[in-house]
């Protein structure tokens, strides 16, 4: 018999235990009718106690159920014959044995310390489930219970009784019970649930155990168009196509597994609905998920024959590795479940490995889509103004209002970092009212300024939700009477997409702006499908060339003619319908002289100011306006 460390400085079964008799000899106490018996102070009383004893000790061999007495060191002080017959002993041959050997107890570190605390005296009872394995080969499931002998011998040696049932029949319905409830009865691979933990203790096992790799993997994958199979044939066909799936994910496992090393083979389990993850243990390296990955893909393809259906499917898969020290199973799955969205958003049918700095962008565009809303309460955006300058007299006729967000954490956003966001999630209307009435305020306040001469208008970004989700028209009405700009100076600026499909509300309300006397213009027009012929019948007052036109008049020894042409038959157009045309982008005098001679009436770019801050505008008024 083997012995474990108990701190008594003895090897447990080196000698054996003796107890005393009343008589001061001492006796073994291997043989149970030499058990001792309590002293007492009357013959009547000496004479009932042993009876009880008897007993007793009739009552402990005669049980079927198995039973030990122990001393405080764990050595058998006697047994019988029901645990004999469970452990393949003899009760006699039991005496001094160590029990922890005879029934497991010292396997698992904590069963061994918790029994341990109830040979010491510091615990009252330790139960727990052990697996014996017999004589015969067999194994038996059994509960151990393991408590102090309430009366012991007054001064005698205290005794501890171990006692054993078999739960063999409840452990096994247990198990399967276990088994329906960690599988999905569909496909009959490992449900969510036992996923999660399997990929926990695969974790946990991947950072602490020297042997592996120390690294995990990770396939989570969904079927494109699955929806589409439950809709028109049914979930019975539905049904029917995940089990095959499931077949043909548990193939390319074993098939991976059997090439590459690693503890076992590759988990497959169903998550949900026609979501599935192959989990690699003791992964090798990027290579070895991707070539798994690569081979459910194949394996996919491959047209399915379900009951007189032919169907083919794809799938779409995330794919993540990486040290298994310092994940988690949360962090994992977030990681999968972003890479499986790119590889849809990439064209599905396809897998794509994690990319932290991808990764990384789209959590800057959620923390930024998630703060936008306070940060207009908390007044963290400015505006800067750019000027939009006549290409005639260089001076400055009105100006272009630019939002800028001062994030406390990325530091000054340009509009392109958050506007789309904003547009997104709905933000954009009470972030576009604020600028509206900025730049409003802003431009009254440079026209009381300056009585005496030509105002600056001032013309502000309208994203197509803000007439959509708000009452725009209302807002601007308002804005303008708070403020007293007159409308004249007030120019809204919609992109040419959002203008040239204008119908219903949206053209109700350019047309209502525009009878207020607010000038309507097309933002970046020259980049859309424009349908010229409706142009025409819009409120639209000017039009602003979008700046990949300007950049064909860079370089005046090699120009690019087609732009100058595009951009002089659009002039003419224009010019033709009454409106005005300002060109963007525009860098050098060169570049400004040919749009000037081409007929355009205003430029803004780089040439005449960036976007400036209202104070820098103040200045430039005060010297005459004059801009480049």
């Amino acid at each position: 018999m083997s012995g474990h460390p108990d701190g008594t400085g003895r090897t447990p079964g080196a000698t054996l235990p003796s107890v005393t008799e009343r008589d001061g000899t001492t006796k073994e106490s291997g043989d149970a009718r030499t058990a001792p018996e309590p002293p007492c102070d009357s013959a009547a009383r000496c004479d009932g106690t042993a009876a009880s004893l008897g007993d007793y000790r009739a009552a402990f061999h005669a049980a079927r159920h198995p039973m030990a007495v122990l001393n405080r060191d764990g050595l058998v002080l006697a047994a019988n014959p029901a645990f004999g017959e469970l452990v393949g002993a003899a009760p006699d041959d039991l005496v001094a044995a160590t029990a922890a050997d005879l029934t497991d107890l010292g396997a698992d570190p904590r069963v061994w310390t918790a029994y341990r605390e109830v040979l010491c005296g510091r615990s009252d009872r330790l139960r727990c489930t052990r697996r014996l394995k017999q004589s015969d080969g067999n194994s038996v499931w059994v509960e151990v219970t393991v408590e102090p002998v309430a009366d012991g011998p007054a001064g005698g040696e205290e005794r501890v009784l171990l006692s054993v049932s078999d739960i063999s029949d409840r452990h096994d319905l247990l198990a399967r019970l276990r088994h329906l409830q960690m599988h999905d009865p569909v496909t009959r691979l490992p449900n969510r649930a036992l996923f999660f933990e399997r990929l926990a203790a695969a974790l946990e096992t991947a950072a602490f155990e020297p042997a592996g790799t120390g690294r995990i993997g990770l396939c989570y994958l969904d079927l494109d168009g699955f929806k589409a199979v439950n809709d028109t044939l049914g979930h019975r066909v539905g049904d029917r196509l995940l089990s095959a799936v499931a077949q043909r994910l548990t193939r390319c496992a074993e098939s991976a597994a059997d090439r590459g090393p690693g503890r076992g083979g590759h988990l497959v389990a169903r998550l949900g609905g026609d979501e599935f993850a192959l989990l690699v243990e003791d992964s090798t390296g990027t290579d070895q998920v991707a070539e798994l990955a690569q081979c459910v893909l194949d394996a996919l393809q491959r047209p399915f024959d379900l009951a007189g259906q032919r169907l083919s499917v794809s799938a779409s898969i995330g794919v993540v590795e990486r040290a298994a020290s310092g994940t988690t199973a949360t962090g994992l799955m977030q990681a999968a479940d972003t890479t499986l969205y790119w590889a849809k958003e990439d064209g599905k049918a396809r897998w794509t490995l994690f990319d932290p700095e991808r990764n990384a962008h789209r959590m800057t565009r959620q923390a930024l889509s998630s703060t936008l809303r306070p940060a207009v309460d908390r007044g963290e955006f400015t505006l800067e103004y750019q000027p939009l300058v006549g290409l005639g007299d260089g001076r400055a006729q009105g100006v272009e209002a630019l939002v800028r967000w001062r994030h406390p954490q990325f530091g000054v956003l340009s509009p392109n970092r958050f506007i789309a966001l904003a547009e997104e999630n709905g933000a954009i209307v009470e972030l576009g009212r604020w600028v509206l009435e900025r730049a409003c305020y802003q431009a009254r306040a440079w026209q009381l300024a300056h009585p005496g001469g030509q105002p600056l208008f001032v013309s502000v970004n309208v994203a197509v939700r803000q007439v959509w989700d708000s009452d725009l028209v209302a807002d601007v009405a308002g804005i303008l009477a708070e403020t007293g700009l007159p409308p004249r100076l007030l120019q809204l600026e919609l992109t040419e997409s959002a203008v040239m499909g204008s119908a219903g509300r949206p053209l109700q309300a350019l047309q209502a702006l525009s009878d207020m006397g607010v000038r309507i213009a097309i933002d970046d027009f020259g980049t859309g499908y424009s349908n010229l012929a409706y142009l025409s019948r819009l409120p639209v007052s000017v039009l602003k060339l979008d700046g990949s036109f300007v950049h064909g008049f860079r370089s005046q020894e090699h120009p690019n003619p087609a732009d100058e042409m595009i951009v002089e038959a659009l002039v003419a157009l224009a010019h033709r319908l009454g409106l005005t045309v300002t060109a963007e982008c525009v860098e050098s005098a060169e570049q400004a002289e040919r749009l000037r001679r081409i007929g355009c009436d205003t430029g803004q770019g780089w040439l005449y100011s960036r976007p400036v801050a209202p104070d820098r505008v103040e200045a430039l008024l005060d010297a005459g306006r004059a801009c480049g």
